[in-house]
């Protein structure tokens, strides 16, 4: 029988390198849409009935995709056979397992957008369900730290909403957005508004469209996770800023967050350039995890408190 969970420094430099692998994956698959390679090739699963056909033009960054994609997948294979013979707690090997079964139907669903000629619904739930194996990925990566092995007794959390439960609102408002932004990426709505910050020269513009309603949406998307994102790092810094486990990430979360509306400003002002435009994809993905592991790491850390104020659990600042 597999005893209690001991840090493995090598199982998680593996994990953090299938997240990165799986994070540069990403930015490939940005770089296609980007550059409108998507059916540069038109077979699947080989390219041109070959399986190394000449990398140029559309070919390279298609074909370049299909190869990282294939490395990730062997990895998350190494991966999955890793936990199954050496870690201790099912659930972690179970998620093991969670990610190799999606990279599977990832690899299934982007030959299916080649067969099928890229249509809407299937390419946007093939940039879903990327963002989904990133964050199981990330996940694996994070639960094999010693610093989540080792981590602290679980402190209070005061508040409604709670931290815990503030942070889970975040991550989910996060993913939602990401959905929204791969609708107007695919869709071809990215310059449906073709100004930024305001629309047409207005506040509130006239709905000409479902591609302008796709970009405003998103824009107001933005809006509602920009306020989330300082509202969950002003309740950890103020409540929680002695733990570095959670004030790092929420900090991170901040960073990240303000780079990503600047990057979506980039993409509009240079008219949906390849550099700025695939950066856009990539740190968005980068926000979901960064708001994932604060998610996380605050249900490690934290524990619920029921019926209790925070004055209750702070007598000392009562006596001062």
């Amino acid at each position: 029988m597999m005893g209690a969970p001991r840090p493995d420094p090598w199982l998680h430099g593996y994990a953090v390198a299938v997240a990165g692998a799986t994070f540069a994956l990403i930015f490939a698959g940005g770089l296609v849409t980007s550059t409108g390679s998507g059916l540069a090739v038109p077979d699947w699963p080989l390219s041109f009935g070959q399986v190394f056909p000449r990398m140029e033009g559309g070919v390279l960054f298609e074909h370049g995709h299909r190869l990282v994609a294939a490395t990730v997948g062997l990895l998350t294979v190494g991966l999955t056979i890793w936990l199954a013979r050496r870690e201790p707690r099912a659930w972690v090997r179970r998620l093991g397992f969670a990610a190799l079964g999606v990279v599977l139907l990832q690899g299934a669903l982007g030959g299916l957008t080649v067969l099928l000629g890229l249509p809407d619904p299937v390419s946007v739930a093939h940039a879903g369900l990327a963002e989904m194996f990133f964050c199981l990925t990330a996940t694996l990566a994070l639960v094999t730290s010693g610093r989540w092995l080792d981590a602290p007794a679980p402190a209070p959390d005061f508040g409604s909403p709670s931290t815990r439960t503030l942070t889970l609102v975040a991550a989910t408002a996060i993913y939602a957005q990401i959905l929204l932004g791969a609708v107007v990426r695919h869709t071809g709505a990215g310059l449906a508004v073709p100004d930024f910050p305001l629309a047409f020269g207005r506040l509130v513009p006239p709905i000409r469209s479902p591609l302008v309603a796709y970009q405003l949406a998103h824009r107001a998307g933005a809006f509602i996770v920009a306020a989330l994102v300082v509202w969950t790092a002003w309740r950890v810094l103020r409540r929680h800023g002695g733990q570095p486990m959670l004030r790092r990430p929420a900090l991170v979360l901040v960073a990240i967050a303000a780079w990503q509306i600047w990057l979506g400003a980039l993409t509009i002002w240079t008219r949906r350039a390849v550099i700025p435009t695939t950066a856009h994809v990539a740190f968005g993905a980068l926000l979901l995890v960064a708001s994932l592991t604060l998610a996380l790491r605050a249900q490690l850390l934290l524990r619920p408190v029921r019926g209790a104020s925070l004055a209750a659990f702070a007598p000392q600042a009562a006596t001062r």
